[in-house]
C-alpha cells in the first residue's frame, strides 16, 4: 500500500476516531487516503474516522488538545507543510507545557526538495524540536509505519506530550509492504521508561511515608495536573478519604477530587481560594502529587509551605527538588504508588487524628469564603459563573480562554470528576477555549460542553464559531465582555498606575451577536441587565443546539484573591469583599520587572 494508506491504517489501529486538520498540497495523499478509508468502512453513513476541518491549523491543534484532555486519548492533527505546520507551533508548545498527548502529522515537500526553499517548505524539525516532546522527519519510506506507531507510544507513555511527524510528499506516495507490527528501535527511551515503571514502593518506603504522616497534625495534599493525566483520581480520592487528608489542587488539577467534597479546599495559588492558600501556610506536611511547584503556586518558593515537610510523587524525576526540596519522594506511576500506600495503611491499621485540623479548615472556608460586590447594579462575572454552576451542578465540561474569565471560572465552578476542566495552564494561550470545547464535544458527545470565554480571548480564534455550527455541535459559548484585556488591565491598575497601554478595547466595534448569527448560531443573545441574568442563563443552558451568550459585565471587576508575582501567601490581596487574615498594608508589591 502507499505510505499515506499506511498512515491511516496505523491511526485506525491506534483507535483514532476523530482527526482535526486542514488540507494542502503536501498532505493531499494522506487526506485522500482518509477519504477512501472512511468510504470503505462507513456503517450506516457514519464515518469511522471523520476529518474535522477548522478555520485554521491553530484551531485544529487546540481541538486535538481539547479532545485529549476530555477523553484521555491522544488527539490527532493532520496539516500540510509550511504555514500549515507552523500554525500548529502554539498548540504543540501548549500541549508540552501541560503534558497533553497529541500527534501532529505534517506534510512536507518531497525529500529531494528539502532545503531548497520550495513552495510551502518550512524547517519543521528545527522549529518543532524545541517545543514538542519528540519530532520525526521521515526520509526513509520503509520506516514510516514504525515511526507512526512509535509516535503514539512516545506521546502517551511516561510524562505525556505532543509528538510531531513530518512526512515528505514522496514518502506518502511511496508503495511498500505493510507489516502490521513494526516499531522503531528507541532503546534509550524504553529503558528510561522501564526504570520508572519498575519503581515500586516497598515496605520501608511506605513505612517512611506513614511515619511522616503520623508525626504531623496538619497534613495537606497538593494535587496537580499529573493526577488527571495519569488517570489517578480514584487512587488520590481513596488516599484522601481513607486517611482523612484535606486536598488543594492546582489550576490543572481541578476535578482530581470532587470540589464539593468536605475534604476539598478547591484551588490554591495566585488566584486560589483564601482557605486553600492559608491551609498551605498552616500545614506541617505537604503531599505533592503530580504537581511541580510552578511560579503561579509557589511565587516565593522559600515562603511556600514554610512550616511543612514535603513528600513528592511524580512520573518525571526532573521535577523532584527542582523548586522545593523534598523530605521524601517517589518517582513512578502515581496510581500504583497511591494504591500501594492505601493498601499498606489499611493492612497495618494506620490511624491518625486530624479532627482539630479539619475544624480549623472548616473555619477558614467560612471566614474567608470567595465573595464579590453582590449589590452592584452592574453584572458581576462571578454571579454569571455562580449561576451557570448552580444549573450544571459540577457535571459539565468547562473550557476557557485565558484571562480574568479563566480565573473566575476556576474559582466559581465545581468539578465532580476529572477531565471536566479544560484550560491552557502553563502557556496561558488566549484563544484556547472555543476550539478546545469543539474537541471536547467530539470526545464526549453526550456531555454538556460550555466555553466560558472573554471578549479579547475569543477574538483569537473567532473563526471557529463557524466550525461549531458546521458540525451542529450543541456547545454553549458565553463571552464575558469587559471591553478589553481584563487581566492585563487589572495588572496595569495594580502595578503600572492605571496606564492602560494597548489593553482597552472599549472603542472597538466587534458585534459578537451579529458574528454568531452570521456563523449560524440559532441562539445568540446579549445580556446587559442584571435582572435578566437567571432566566436568560437558564434558556441558554437548556437550548438544544449551539448557543451563544454575550454578557456585558462590570468593566472594572477584578479577580480576587490575588497573590502578586514572586510574593508569598501572606501578601495575598483579597480585595474589598473577602476578609484577609494578614495585615498587608506595609507589603511591597512587585514592580514592572516581575514575571507577568
Amino acid at each position: 500500500m502507499t505510505g499515506a494508506d499506511m498512515i491511516v491504517e496505523v491511526l485506525a489501529e491506534q483507535g483514532v476516531d476523530t482527526i482535526f486538520g486542514y488540507s494542502g498540497g503536501a498532505i493531499l495523499p494522506t487526506y485522500d487516503a482518509v477519504f477512501r478509508y472512511n468510504n470503505i468502512h462507513a456503517e450506516d453513513g457514519v464515518e469511522p474516522m471523520p476529518l474535522i476541518v477548522p478555520a485554521n491549523e491553530q484551531g485544529a491543534g487546540f481541538m486535538a488538545a481539547g479532545y485529549a484532555r476530555a477523553s484521555g486519548k491522544p488527539g490527532v492533527v493532520l496539516v500540510t507543510s509550511g504555514p500549515g505546520a507552523t500554525n500548529t507551533v502554539t498548540p504543540v508548545r501548549d500541549c508540552l507545557a501541560d503534558s497533553i498527548p497529541i500527534v501532529v502529522i505534517c506534510g512536507q515537500v518531497p525529500t529531494a526538495a528539502i532545503g531548497t526553499d520550495g513552495f510551502q517548505e518550512a524547517p519543521v524539525a528545527s522549529i518543532m524540536g524545541s517545543v514538542a516532546k519528540h519530532i520525526f522527519l521521515v526520509t526513509e519510506p520503509t520506516r514510516l509505519e514504525a515511526t507512526m506507531r512509535s509516535a503514539f507510544e512516545i506521546a502517551t507513555t511516561g510524562r505525556p506530550g505532543p509528538v510531531v511527524i513530518d512526512v515528505p510528499k514522496d514518502v506518502q506516495n511511496w508503495e511498500g509492504v505493510f507489516d502490521g507490527s513494526s516499531v522503531l528501535p528507541i532503546p534509550g527511551y524504553r529503558q528510561r521508561l522501564k526504570a520508572v515503571d519498575d519503581s515500586v514502593l516497598d515496605e520501608d518506603n511506605c513505612a517512611e511515608f506513614f511515619n511522616m504522616l503520623s508525626d504531623c497534625q496538619r497534613p495537606l495534599i497538593y494535587a496537580g495536573g499529573g493526577v488527571i493525566n495519569a488517570n489517578a483520581s480514584p487512587a488520590l480520592r481513596a488516599l484522601a478519604e481513607t486517611f482523612h487528608i484535606p486536598v488543594v489542587t492546582t489550576l490543572m488539577g481541578l476535578g482530581a477530587v470532587d470540589t464539593t467534597h468536605r475534604l476539598s479546599l478547591h484551588m490554591l495559588g495566585m488566584h486560589g481560594t483564601p482557605a486553600a492558600n492559608y491551609a498551605v501556610d498552616d500545614c506541617d506536611l505537604l503531599i505533592a502529587i503530580g504537581a511541580r511547584f510552578d511560579d503561579r503556586v509557589a511565587g516565593d518558593p522559600p515562603k511556600f509551605a514554610p512550616n511543612a515537610r514535603i513528600a513528592h510523587f511524580d512520573i518525571d524525576a526532573s521535577e523532584i527538588n527542582k523548586v522545593k526540596s523534598a523530605d521524601w519522594h517517589h518517582v513512578g506511576p502515581v496510581t500504583r504508588a497511591l494504591e500501594q500506600l492505601v493498601s499498606y495503611g489499611r493492612r497495618t491499621g494506620f490511624a491518625a487524628e486530624f479532627a482539630a485540623w479539619h475544624e480549623e479548615l472548616a473555619q477558614l472556608k467560612k471566614d474567608y469564603a470567595l465573595n464579590y460586590d453582590r449589590d452592584s447594579k452592574l453584572i458581576q462575572p462571578n454571579f454569571i459563573i455562580e449561576t451557570i454552576n448552580r444549573l450544571t451542578g459540577g457535571e459539565a465540561i468547562i473550557s476557557t480562554g485565558v484571562g480574568q474569565h479563566q480565573m473566575w471560572a476556576a474559582q466559581y465552578c465545581d468539578f465532580r470528576e476529572p477531565r471536566l476542566w479544560l484550560t491552557s495552564g502553563s502557556m496561558g494561550t488566549m484563544g484556547f477555549g472555543l476550539p478546545a470545547a469543539i474537541g471536547a464535544q467530539f470526545a464526549q458527545p453526550n456531555r454538556l460542553v460550555i466555553d466560558i470565554d472573554g471578549d479579547a480571548s475569543i477574538r483569537m480564534n473567532l473563526g471557529e464559531l463557524e466550525t461549531v455550527t458546521t458540525y451542529d455541535l450543541p456547545i454553549k459559548v458565553v463571552v464575558l465582555n469587559n471591553f478589553g484585556d481584563g487581566m492585563v488591565k487589572q495588572w496595569q491598575r495594580l502595578y503600572f498606575k492605571g496606564r492602560l497601554s494597548g489593553s482597552d478595547k472599549s472603542l472597538h466595534r466587534k458585534d459578537f451577536i451579529k458574528a454568531a448569527e452570521a456563523d449560524g448560531f440559532p441562539f445568540a443573545v446579549r445580556l446587559d441587565d442584571k435582572a435578566d441574568v437567571i432566566p436568560t442563563i437558564e434558556k441558554f443552558i437548556n437550548f438544544k443546539g449551539p448557543a451563544f451568550l454575550e454578557v456585558l459585565i462590570d468593566p472594572e471587576a477584578g479577580v480576587y484573591p490575588m497573590v502578586g508575582p514572586g510574593q508569598a501567601y501572606d501578601e495575598m490581596i483579597t480585595g474589598d469583599y473577602i476578609p484577609n487574615r494578614y495585615d498587608i498594608t506595609d507589603s511591597e508589591g512587585p514592580d514592572g520587572s516581575e514575571m507577568f
